[in-house]
């Protein structure tokens, strides 16, 4: 059997990175020569996860076909966010939590779409349907990526499924989740040694909205204030990328793990649908968004509404 590899989206971030590797971690079990790799740089607070249980970061790749002729998405299915050469490859299978758009393949595979907070809520069922133990490093890493989706249990995308699965892996992970999680948040909060294009791409997911190329980048961070200061080179990069990309809108979102707020900078021709979508008035870029802390269920579903 040739090998197959597993990957997450560009710009990873934990549920992407821990997913891919628990995947290839079952998929070896029942046979499957089986790798997972990476399409971006591994994030302050998952390289905290990482070291936490002792496991080396997948190795990072820029495309896929010259290497295998059959992949396995997690926690993305949009080709945009995918491998460049994605077309090139046979996709397998999909594990994924998000919408689906801008997706086809030409043979039949198997895919999984669960409206859960993580990946790897739906990879702890997988586990169990296959009757796989899931070992005590992996499931210290599957726990990782449903703290990192569900922002500790606050976030709105936060299932009961969610919960119950944090609660097993915890137990044979042998961590207390609220301890742990909150160290491993605070780690991906540090944003000091971050430089302004590494801000805006840490965790970034370029979205096709109707006749609208929007790039929605979002960072946890504990202090605002911190990267604010920043604002005009952020800006700056931010123009920058709108010309290189053509995007119609760069929307950046800087969110308070602690009090569950974010702030938005949006440019390009397309801000007054950020306007639109939160109700909300940009003043000098910048607007609060109240209690609004998940891309996935309050970003991407009002934008599309205003942009689609």
């Amino acid at each position: 059997m040739s090998k197959v590899y597993i990957f997450g989206h560009k710009n990873p971030d934990t549920d992407t990175i821990c997913s891919a590797i628990a995947y290839a971690d079952l998929k070896k079990e029942l046979g499957m020569d089986a790798e997972p790799v990476r399409l971006g740089e591994i994030n302050g607070e998952t390289q905290y996860a990482l070291d936490y249980f002792k496991q080396a970061a997948p190795r990072y790749v820029e495309k896929v076909a010259s290497d295998v002729k059959e992949v396995i998405l997690v926690d993305h299915n949009e080709f945009q966010q995918s491998a460049d050469d994605i077309r090139d490859v046979q996709i397998l299978e999909v594990i994924d939590h998000h919408r689906i758009a801008n997706f086809e393949t030409s043979d039949p595979l198997y895919y999984r779409a669960e409206p859960v907070g993580c990946t790897a809520t739906i990879l702890n069922k997988i586990y169990k349907e296959n009757g796989i133990e899931i070992k005590k490093d992996i499931a210290g890493l599957m726990l990782s990526a449903i703290i990192s989706d569900s922002l500790l249990f606050k976030s709105p995308t936060c299932t009961e499924q969610d919960v119950k699965a944090a609660q097993e892996l915890a137990e044979i992970a042998g961590v207390n989740p609220q301890v742990y999680g909150l160290e491993m948040l605070k780690a991906g909060a540090d944003l000091s040694e971050k430089t302004v294009e590494q801000l805006i791409t840490l965790d970034a997911k370029e979205f096709q909205l109707g006749e609208h190329k929007a790039y929605i980048a979002q960072v946890n961070a504990v202090d605002l204030d911190d990267v604010l200061k920043r604002k005009t080179e952020i800006e700056a990069a931010m123009m920058t990328a709108i010309v290189d990309k053509e995007l119609d809108l760069f929307l950046f979102v800087l969110t308070d793990i602690l009090n569950n707020d974010s702030m938005a900078i949006a440019l390009g021709s397309q801000v007054k649908a950020v306007e639109q979508a939160f109700e909300v008035i940009l003043v000098d870029n910048q607007a609060l968004l109240k209690g609004v802390v998940s891309r996935k269920k309050q970003i991407v579903p009002p934008l599309t509404n205003v942009l689609a």
